[in-house]
């Protein structure tokens, strides 16, 4: 059988579009270009704890590893904004959590595979049987510079894949195969003076321009990250329980996004806007159970407690919250850290509160004793 690869690779994109993707572009597996650069971000230590991605090594960098046989990838995009974002009005609630978006609705993870596998599935049936395989964030496999190659966009400064006519508010998925399809040219890099997303990343982690420090970013240590958060960021993180946009939030490009299609990715009533205690009370079962299919889930109940503890002591003074956050001590020594980090912030919002009230003479003469300074001074 005699197969006109091109006249296929309009069908693909075609097929693509059908099942809800809005790009699909099609590269070839030589990512050889990025190995030096993987290999710094490592041996700075960059990834942190996901020792996963050391343990993979440059394996990242040859899909043909993870699939034999395979000479393009298949790079598909889906975005994924909500239409009830409100970005500015739930950061700027401190007692009510943030959740990044990409998480309020339903895991991408299966919904993209079992899209990708149904387009392989499409293949398959004109062709006839071929090699292939979907990946969604499923294998070590560097995602981003293959979805470049294929001309779905460019990587920022923040180091996510940006598209002039889409932002940034997309997944990606890939569909490994061993067709000689046509590829698809890369698109320039448009960033050009703007550092929009380094300056506004409340804890310094894009450290150079494409290069994260996973250490210090919130996403990272509010989902990867199962230790106690470094006491240098719990103020930085704020109300963000579950990973962070901010800088995607200040990218230009993002005012072309589009709300999503997908129903799924909306926003679920049981985590959007939701106050901090509320979220703090539920048990593990009511947990599980709130976050059946969603990406949150992985977490688990004791570090989302952990989460939620921290954006509770950056919240203004509440006796509702010290009163929750005491109630759970003893659950475990990783809770209790930051709960007694979490009430003594509290504390000392409420000693403000109540020296704000008296006269001002008297909050001068307070303010001069607890600096240990003579009172004539």
């Amino acid at each position: 059988m005699t197969i006109d690869y091109r006249e296929l690779t309009v069908k693909i994109k075609q097929w693509g579009r059908e099942l809800g993707f809005q790009h699909v572009g099609i590269c070839d597996v030589d990512l050889r270009q990025h190995e030096a650069q993987l290999q710094r971000w490592l041996d700075a230590g960059y990834h942190g704890e996901m020792d996963w991605m050391a343990r993979h090594g440059m394996m990242r960098a040859h899909p043909d590893e993870l699939h034999p046989g395979t000479v393009r990838v298949i790079s598909a995009r889906m975005d994924y904004l909500p239409p009830e974002a409100s970005f500015a009005q739930s950061l700027n609630k401190p007692e009510s959590a943030y959740i990044s978006r990409y998480s309020l609705g339903r895991d991408y993870h299966k919904l993209i595979r079992n899209r990708l596998k149904r387009l392989g599935q499409l293949i398959e049936q004109e062709t006839g049987p071929f090699g292939y395989r979907p990946f969604v964030d499923s294998a070590p496999i560097l995602e981003r510079p293959l979805a470049e190659k294929a001309g779905l966009g460019w990587t920022g400064k923040h180091s996510l894949l940006l598209s002039k006519e889409a932002g940034s508010w997309f997944f990606l998925g890939e569909l490994l195969i061993d067709l000689p399809l046509p590829v698809d040219e890369p698109e320039e890099n448009q960033c050009g003076k703007c550092v929009a997303c380094m300056t506004s990343c409340p804890t310094g982690a894009i450290v150079e321009e494409g290069i994260v420090d996973a250490r210090r970013c919130i996403s990272y240590l509010t989902i990867e990250f199962d230790g106690v958060i470094p006491e240098e960021f719990r103020e930085a993180i704020g109300n963000r329980i579950y990973g962070c946009d901010d800088c995607q939030l200040v990218c230009p490009f993002n005012r072309f996004s589009s709300v999503t299609e997908e129903a799924d990715y909306h926003c679920r009533d049981s985590l959007y806007q939701q106050s901090l205690t509320t979220l703090y009370q539920w048990t593990e079962a009511q947990f599980l159970k709130n976050t059946e299919g969603s990406a949150i889930r992985r977490i688990g109940h004791t570090q989302w407690l952990r989460n939620l503890t921290v954006a509770m002591g950056n919240a203004p003074y509440d006796s509702d919250i010290v009163k929750t956050l005491e109630q759970r001590r003893g659950e475990s020594k990783l809770l209790d850290t930051h709960i007694d980090w979490a009430l003594k912030k509290q504390h000392e919002r409420c000693q403000s509160i109540e020296i704000n009230v008296l006269p001002a003479k008297t909050q001068r003469l307070i303010r001069i004793v607890e600096k240990g300074l003579p009172r004539d001074a």
